[in-house]
C-alpha cells in the first residue's frame, strides 16, 4: 500500500483527510507578525481569521520550504512506504519546486525510495477535487505509478472558476494593477477568473454586478461539465455562504443529480482573495486552454 500526501491549499476539512488516511503539510500564514499553520481547521480558527480580514488585517503567506518537505516525507521513506504527493500549483507558488528539491535530497541517501510528485496546476478545492478523485482511485486499487500518471494526464480537465468582491486583495497579491483595482471597485466590476494551463490565475471576464458574476460561474461550469451520472462539484467561499448557496441551488436546478459540496476557503487562499470570494470546481470535457 502507498500513502497519499498533499498540502493545506486543498481546502478540504481536516477530518475528511484524516478519515481517508491522507496526510498533509501546512502552509504558513502571518497575521500581525505572528505566524500560524494553515491546518485545515484542526486548530486554526478560520471564523476569527475571517473576522480579522473584515476588520482590515492584511495577512501574508509563506511557501512550504525544502526542510519542511524533507521532514514531511522522511517518515514514509524510512518506513519504505511509497508516497504520492499532490501539490499546490507551481504557477502560484514555489512550494512544488521545493518539494522536488526535497525529493532529490532524500533520494541521494535513499535511492530505493518511491516518491511520486504531481503538480496539480490547481488552487484551493481544484486541488481538493483532484485529491478526492485520487482517493477514490486509490481505494479502487489503482497502483501508485498509474495514479500519478492519471493525475498528470487529467489535471487540465479540472476547471476552476472564481469571482471576488474586493479587488484590493488581488492587487496586493500582484494579480491586478492598482489602476484596475481602483477603477474596478468604483464601477462595481466583478472579475471572473480561472486558472490557466500553466497554473496561473488569470482574469477571463468582467461583469458589472455580483449577481451576474455568480451566474457566470454557474454557466461556465455547466457549459463544459463532463457527462457523469452524479458529477462531483465543489463550491468554496471565503465567508460568503449565501452567495455559495445561491450558486449551488442554480447548479442543482439544472443538474439535480450533481454531488455538490460546499467548503470554506482557508487562510492561505483567502489572504490573496479577501472575503467574499466564491469559486466553483469541476471535472470538464475539455482541457483548460
Amino acid at each position: 500500500m502507498y500513502q497519499l500526501l498533499t498540502d493545506s491549499t486543498v481546502d478540504l476539512p481536516y477530518q475528511r483527510l484524516k478519515d481517508k488516511h491522507v496526510d498533509f503539510v501546512s502552509m504558513n500564514v502571518t497575521i500581525d507578525d505572528q505566524e500560524y499553520a494553515d491546518d485545515l481547521g484542526h486548530h486554526f480558527d478560520l471564523k476569527n481569521f475571517y473576522h480579522q480580514i473584515d476588520n482590515g488585517v492584511m495577512p501574508s503567506t509563506a511557501q512550504i520550504n525544502i526542510g519542511q518537505f524533507i521532514e514531511f516525507f522522511k517518515p514514509y521513506v524510512q518506513a519504505h512506504t511509497p508516497i504520492l504527493y499532490l501539490g499546490f500549483s507551481s504557477g502560484l507558488s514555489g512550494t512544488f519546486n521545493n518539494a522536488q528539491q526535497a525529493k532529490q535530497m532524500l533520494m541521494q541517501t535513499n535511492p530505493e525510495a518511491e516518491i511520486y510528485l504531481v503538480d496539480s496546476l490547481a488552487a484551493c478545492c481544484g486541488e481538493g477535487l483532484m485529491l478526492l478523485d485520487a482517493i477514490d482511485k486509490r481505494d479502487a486499487g489503482m497502483p501508485i505509478e498509474q495514479l500519478a500518471d492519471w493525475l498528470t494526464a487529467n489535471r487540465l480537465y479540472y476547471h476552476q472558476w472564481f469571482t471576488v468582491n474586493d479587488l484590493n486583495y488581488l492587487y496586493h497579491g500582484g494579480r491586478v494593477s492598482r489602476t484596475s483595482a481602483t477603477v474596478g471597485s468604483l464601477l462595481q466590476i466583478k472579475p471572473v477568473m480561472d486558472v490557466d494551463p500553466s497554473g496561473h490565475l488569470r482574469p477571463v471576464q468582467k461583469v458589472r454586478s455580483r449577481r451576474r458574476s455568480l451566474m457566470t460561474l454557474v454557466n461556465n461550469t455547466l457549459a463544459d461539465l463532463r457527462n457523469q451520472d452524479n458529477p462531483r462539484i465543489i463550491i468554496a467561499t471565503s465567508d460568503a455562504p449565501e452567495a455559495a448557496k445561491t450558486v449551488r441551488d442554480k447548479i442543482l436546478a439544472q443538474l439535480p443529480t450533481a454531488d455538490v459540496l460546499l467548503e470554506h476557503i482557508g487562510p492561505t487562499i483567502t489572504s490573496h482573495t479577501g472575503l467574499g470570494c466564491v469559486a466553483v470546481f469541476s471535472f470538464g470535457k475539455t482541457k483548460r486552454q
